[in-house]
């Protein structure tokens, strides 16, 4: 079974390094040697390495700074992540050192690895997507149309008008299209972000599979409503509704905006204010949002027991992104037993099955979301087939068991070991 390094930014923080540290611990749990590079270590995994020594700390804290500093110079109008990837660093260096059979790159934001640097890896490589910046400029989710630059290549004429300063979209996409001639194989966790690839104008020709991130579903699977909302303190009458307010409406693709007009047109048809929001995530702000519905903020919950209690107290949970990928949010409830509404865009049809495991609304509409809310709610002998639905089916396509052989056909493939 060959040795496998996989590369990240982090082994914990963000839904991406938690994505990544699962695969490593399903492929370790499966008996296969597995370690993890990271520029910046939270956990206690001894298999994750990070910057040894001072110097090598204070660099990996220092980076995301001085890349951010160079982003500056190109005002963005929206606020998701960007990155250029243009300091060298010292995980580079480590990756020769460990020298494993393959490298598997997960999302490197942040200045975790410099593009020239992934251009000099020797080992065969497995990109597992997260985002789309590996075929973008420095955007890590953009624009999904048909003239989008990530389509039709970044060149001076079709850059975005309201643009200013130097093109660093352009500049970074050339450098990634001038030092990765090599083809590397590359995961895509939805069929939406495996397509996004073959119509790349960087990308289209390199080999994309698509394998799901893996979930525990030992640990993330059914328990008794009652129990879990005695645990959490969520009155055990109330129709709950759970959602995932990290960055808040910060971000315009996580469709918080939507959300609320959803809750509030939910909350003209059911006037007693009978139903319950629990938020994920974030602590209550000073000053709340107006969402039409009392509401019990949980913070951030790291631990998967506490993660897995949330799910189960929840009659419905909606992740009402604009664009995304496969957010974890979704994939936990599911394996809950909890229905998930969402937009039916991006990579959110990999998760629900419309009316078999939740409810997937028009892209962006509000009183579509507000509507498959309440298809949920209002019957719960439909509720209960849902949950069944959405339970069976997340254990058939991320489980452990289901996703670890389709990884290791991919390493095997590259290595023969």
């Amino acid at each position: 079974m060959p040795a496998l390094l996989h590369v990240s930014y982090s082994d914990i923080q963000g839904g991406a390094s938690r994505a990544m540290i699962r695969l490593h611990r399903a492929l370790v749990s499966a008996g296969a040697h597995s370690q993890v590079l990271v520029q910046h270590k939270c956990g206690d995994d001894h298999r994750v390495l990070g910057p040894g020594g001072a110097i090598a700390r204070a660099g990996a804290l220092l980076r995301p700074y001085l890349g951010k500093q160079l982003l500056r110079l190109q005002p963005q109008a929206d606020p998701a992540v960007h990155n250029a990837a243009w300091l060298p660093g010292g995980l580079g260096a480590a990756i020769r050192r460990i020298n494993p059979d393959v490298v598997n790159l997960h999302w490197l934001g942040g200045e975790t690895l410099s593009i020239a640097q992934i251009g000099r890896i020797t080992q065969p490589l497995v990109w597992t997507l997260h985002d789309m910046w590996p075929f973008c400029g420095t955007e890590h989710y953009a624009p999904d149309h048909e003239t989008a630059r990530w389509r039709e290549g970044y060149r001076r004429d079709n850059r975005i008008a309201t643009q200013r300063g130097p093109d660093l979209e352009r500049w970074t996409w050339r450098r990634k299209q001038r030092h990765w001639r090599r083809p590397m194989t590359l995961v895509a966790p939805t069929h939406w972000l495996a397509d996004c690839v073959r119509s790349s104008a960087l990308m289209h020709d390199w080999p994309v599979h698509v394998i799901p991130n893996p979930l525990d579903t030992t640990l993330y699977a059914p328990l008794a409503r009652d129990m879990a909302r005695h645990l959490l303190g969520i009155p055990q009458q109330r129709p709950v509704i759970l959602f995932s307010a990290m960055g808040g409406s910060r971000d315009p693709r996580k469709g918080f905006d939507l959300l609320q007009q959803a809750l509030l047109r939910l909350r003209e048809q059911r006037p007693s204010g009978d139903i319950l929001c629990v938020i994920l995530g974030q602590e209550q702000p000073a000053q709340p949002p107006d969402i039409g519905f009392p509401a019990l903020w949980l913070g951030q919950l790291h631990d998967d027991a506490a993660l897995a209690l949330a799910y189960n107290a929840a009659d419905v949970t909606v992740v009402p992104s604009r664009l995304d990928n496969l957010p974890q949010t979704g994939t936990e409830a599911q394996a809950c037993g909890c229905p998930v509404v969402a937009f039916d865009i991006g990579g959110l049809p990999d998760i629900v099955e419309h009316e078999l495991t939740g409810y997937l609304a028009p892209p962006f509409d509000a009183e579509g979301l507000a509507r498959g809310i309440a298809w949920v709610l209002e019957d719960p002998a439909r509720r209960d087939r849902l949950a069944a639905g959405a339970r069976a089916r997340a254990v058939r396509l991320w489980s452990y068991d289901t996703i670890v052989p389709r990884y290791l056909d991919v390493y095997r493939s590259l290595t023969r070991l």
